[in-house]
């Protein structure tokens, strides 16, 4: 199970030695026209989590290999790929690398535009409770060979005693391999920030006439 910084008992650092380590690091992206007030938490969020990274390290490793969802190539060409997906990330990642990190590729391409292809459909709506079943059923089969790629590319890329991080969204479906210390990286900006979107969702709801 994740052990999140900050939230738990840190546990004893000897007890990790010999285990391969992943910073688990939760996804948080800006949107079109974000307001000014929500910009100010992304930005602060991004900050706590290079905070929260740096005493992390300090106590179990450098990190020596990066992961990102929606990523399918590694190295610089990866990094390209962050510039576009996520500026918050991409500062990051890109100050690991240029400390020796390697940032490896973790997605299956093709596995990742089925999922998101399915994913599109079901948020498009549909009129027929057969076609969104099915649909559901196509995208929770796809979604599940995509994290089980993932697991693989963890497993297979990371070596014994190394750290790593993984930058991915909330209510992901990946199943960590076996030997595997899993330190869930959850700073305080998070809660704004999903306090945030749900008044930003609930107000977006409301009729004209009562915002």
């Amino acid at each position: 199970m994740a052990q999140e910084l900050g939230r738990i008992t840190r546990p004893e650092v000897d007890s990790f030695k010999a285990e391969r380590r992943l910073f688990l690091v939760p996804l948080v992206y800006s949107f079109a026209d974000a307001p000014a007030e929500y910009l100010e938490k992304f930005e602060r969020y991004w900050k706590q989590v290079e905070e929260h990274i740096a005493n992390l390290e300090a106590k179990l490793g450098k990190v020596k290999r990066v992961y990102h969802e929606s990523v399918s190539v590694g190295g610089e060409e990866g990094l390209k790929v962050l510039e576009r997906l996520n500026s918050g990330s991409c500062s990051i990642i890109r100050q690991k690398c240029q400390a020796g990190a390697q940032l490896e590729a973790l997605e299956d391409g093709k596995l990742l535009a089925e999922c998101l292809d399915w994913e599109r459909c079901l948020l498009l709506g549909l009129a027929s409770e057969a076609a969104v079943q099915k649909v559901s059923q196509f995208y929770m089969e796809a979604a599940r060979k995509r994290y089980e790629h993932i697991s693989k590319r963890i497993d297979e890329t990371l070596g014994e005693g190394e750290v790593a991080m993984l930058f991915i969204r909330e209510g992901h479906m990946v199943q960590f391999p076996k030997g595997l210390d899993v330190f869930s990286v959850a700073p305080p900006a998070l809660d704004d920030i999903h306090r945030w979107l749900r008044d930003y969702s609930r107000r977006a709801a409301e009729p004209e006439g009562e915002k």
